[in-house]
């Protein structure tokens, strides 16, 4: 079986040049919403909000050069897509709005040409753009397999009195549902019933087939009445011209309720949940789980061009499809390798490949010369470390990435200070990062360079001394190139099991969670149902 495949870069480049038509089972996209919101990830330190943040991406969309090319690009293709658009620049002239939907646009052609034809699409959005999404998709797609408006309540309302004022709260987020074609892959959904719906079946005759619920037979035929009258099945009016009711047997029912378009029984991840990542517009696993299980098989391909800290890779894993992600950060990229390694264990790894980071120090120069961020990044992330700086101008103090350790269980925590240089490399740069080491309390400093340090400057290091643990002594500033990191020399540190506690884990894979899914089959009817929950 070919390799699951995440890759950096462009999702709109990635598409074309590398995904081939009608490949893809199931796509699910979570494109940044035109809300105009700048998301940070909130790094955890010590169980507290971390002063430092990083800019994962901004949500926020401009009418310039740039998107009036995206827009002329898919009106030039012609066709109702273009129609479209057209309509839209007519509607909502240059504006915010439709740089966002000019962006959007070939992205989704994109994708449509990539499912198989038993294949579906989830949009995933809010109401500032779901209306506008929704006709672009019905361009693509045609309106004519456009299957749901899924109303996805994230939470109760808790918002501040500016949120409720002269407005109704809002706490809900949509998901379009598409199909590419009339015959499109589906296993319908339920869940267990409600407790309050169990509380209806509370009548018991000990004839042994347990309690039932008193359900009214509203119409029925004489074979019908004559069948439920032998069986026993029949419950005598209450009174003089009430309407006949049958005895519906909760043994006889199948246990679970069919989901329709509004989910409500799916919370967002609260701030203390063990499965938050500290990744912006991070989603439940939950809910993925329930969009993979329904609308693909095991071993079909799942697609997430946008996928963030890849939620989606973790779900398609778990339910055992293939996957395909993209995002355009390096630092989605090591979380997602992150989470895979913590949850599936070290060798999750030899089943996919990272495709768009650099595997050789030139291809390093090359991302170091385009976006030094990126490259900071890319290269605290091969030393299992996380970018220090508050944004993209660079790094917090000397400081460019840290690294959490633990050296001892139920041990204070542990920091390591890491600085990336992507120039010349000069010997100051081992003075100050000793001078950051000692003004931080830090254990161990690590400076990263593309150049070999000479002689001079590895004796300075030297003079640093070494930080002693359990398992030996750590030189407390060392000396790390890129092509070393590349070749798995990593930080001299104490190496013991869930040491680096820089990210924060995954939980475990278990087979309770495999279990837990077999709720989202479908089942055959029981008979005599009648009313919705049944």
């Amino acid at each position: 079986m070919d390799p699951d495949l995440l890759y950096y870069g462009d999702n709109l480049d990635v598409l074309r040049r590398h995904v081939k038509d009608e490949t893809v089972d199931l796509v699910y996209l979570d494109p940044p919403f035109s809300s105009n919101a700048n998301y940070n990830i909130l790094f955890e330190e010590h169980g507290e909000k971390a002063a430092a943040q990083v800019q994962a991406f901004t949500d926020t969309w401009e009418w310039n050069t740039e998107a009036r090319a995206a827009y002329e690009e898919v009106v030039e293709a012609g066709g109702k897509t273009a129609d479209t658009m057209r309509a839209f620049r007519t509607m909502l002239g240059g504006s915010d709005m439709l740089a966002y939907l000019a962006m959007m646009a070939p992205r989704l052609v994109e994708l449509r040409r990539v499912l198989k034809p038993t294949g579906s699409l989830f949009l995933h959005c809010d109401p500032t753009a779901s209306h506008y999404l929704k006709l672009l998709l019905d361009a693509i797609f045609g309106p004519q397999d456009f299957r749901n408006e899924i109303a996805w309540r994230r939470t109760p309302f808790s918002g501040s009195s500016k949120a409720r004022s002269h407005q109704l709260p809002k706490s809900h987020d949509v998901i379009l549902f598409y199909s590419k074609g009339t015959d499109w892959t589906w296993h319908q959904p339920s869940r267990p019933y409600s407790p309050d719906y169990l509380e209806r079946f509370k009548w018991d005759d000990g004839d042994g087939r347990g309690p039932y619920r008193k359900t009214l037979l509203k119409t029925y035929s004489k074979a019908t009445f004559e069948r439920l009258e032998a069986d026993n099945r029949l419950v005598a009016p209450v009174r003089a011209g009430a309407g006949r009711s049958y005895k519906q047997y909760l043994g006889e029912s199948r246990g679970t309720t069919q989901i329709d378009d509004v989910w409500g029984d799916i919370n967002a991840i609260n701030p203390v949940a063990r499965e938050r990542l500290g990744y912006p517009t991070q989603k439940p696993l939950a809910l993925m789980e329930r969009i993979i299980a329904a609308a693909s098989s095991p071993n079909d391909v799942v697609l997430d061009p946008f996928c963030g800290c890849g939620t989606t890779v973790d779900a398609a894993q778990a339910l055992g499809r293939r996957w395909i992600g993209i995002d355009i950060t390096h630092l989605a990229i090591g979380l997602i390798k992150h989470r895979l390694a913590d949850r599936y264990g070290p060798d999750i790894a030899k089943t996919y490949r990272v495709i768009g980071e650099p595997t050789t120090v030139d291809d390093a120069r090359v991302l170091a010369a385009e976006d030094p961020f990126q490259f900071q990044a890319w290269a605290l992330g091969l030393a299992g470390a996380r970018i220090a700086g508050s944004d993209k101008k660079g790094g917090d103090k000397g400081i460019d990435g840290r690294l959490y350790f633990h050296d001892a269980p139920g041990g204070p925590t542990r920091q390591i200070v890491l600085s990336v240089k992507a120039g010349r490399l000069v010997p100051a740069y081992v003075r100050d990062l000793h001078g950051v080491l000692d003004r931080e309390g830090a254990e161990i400093g690590v400076l990263v360079t593309f150049e070999a340090p000479s002689a001079g400057m590895k004796a300075e290091a030297a003079e640093a001394g070494f930080y002693a643990s359990a398992w030996g002594k750590h030189p407390r500033l060392q000396l790390r190139t890129v092509g070393e990191l590349l070749e798995g020399r990593g930080i001299d540190y104490p190496h013991v099991t869930g040491a680096n506690i820089t990210h924060r884990r995954a939980a475990r894979a278990t087979t309770e969670q495999g279990e837990a899914l077999e709720l989202f089959a479908a089942e055959e009817p029981a008979p005599y149902r009648t009313d919705s929950e049944g």
